[in-house]
């Protein structure tokens, strides 16, 4: 006769647990390498935003760095309409206030970051309509400090433009990412660590000089 050899059935019903164990603890292992690649990642973007968010802040500032000489410059001519030069200085001014006031967490702030835009906007208004005014002063135009101005300003205003699509573009990656699943389940966990990023939008009329018929 032959006899088969049979796991006894107590020992049996032991190692069941320890199975069941091993696969939470392996799920356990995988859900916590999951949370940590997806965390590693929002902070990646997030930093990223940030670094843009600077570059966005410098290019502003050297523009508003600017405007102190190109307001002194355009006094001086003669007869130049004083209302159009203090609409400059007063728009570089609020600029000042609200750079002054801005948090560091302005991209995660809709509020913040609209009203630094807002500003920005009345500045690039008032620049464009002195610029536009300008061309009725012949002998202004023909200074060399003048035009050596326009010129920086005009470099300096391709820049913004550059890096604020640059920012909204690392925002958007952002965004997209945090929206994802399981990203998102991650995101939620840290309350407002990862908030979603603003962006910037088209400014109204911001970069279109006036017309002016001489």
């Amino acid at each position: 006769m032959v006899t088969v050899d049979t796991v006894p059935l107590h020992r049996s019903r032991g190692f069941l647990p320890v199975l069941i164990g091993l696969c939470v603890l392996l799920v356990g292992l995988l859900a916590c390498g999951v949370a940590a690649s997806q965390y590693n990642a929002l902070v990646r973007l997030d930093q990223a935003v940030d670094a843009r968010w600077s570059q966005v802040e410098t290019v502003y500032q050297r523009r508003a760095d600017l405007v102190p000489n190109l307001v002194q410059t355009v006094a001086g001519a003669a007869r130049f309409e004083r209302e159009t030069v203090v609409a400059v200085a007063q728009a570089r001014a609020q600029v000042g206030r609200i750079a002054a006031r801005t948090p560091p967490g302005t991209p995660d702030d809709p509020g913040a970051l609209r009203r630094f835009q807002e500003a920005q906007q009345r500045l690039s208004s008032a620049l464009s309509r002195l610029i536009a005014v300008s061309e009725r002063y012949p002998e202004l135009r023909a200074t060399q400090a003048f035009r050596d101005l326009q010129t920086q300003l005009a470099g300096t205003e391709d820049r913004i433009a550059a890096e604020r699509a640059r920012f909204n573009d690392a925002a958007r990656q952002f965004n997209t990412r945090r929206s994802s699943f399981p990203t998102v389940v991650v995101a939620g966990l840290f309350g407002d660590r990862f908030r979603s990023k603003g962006y910037f939008h088209a400014d109204r009329g911001a970069t279109a000089a006036p017309r002016v018929r001489l």
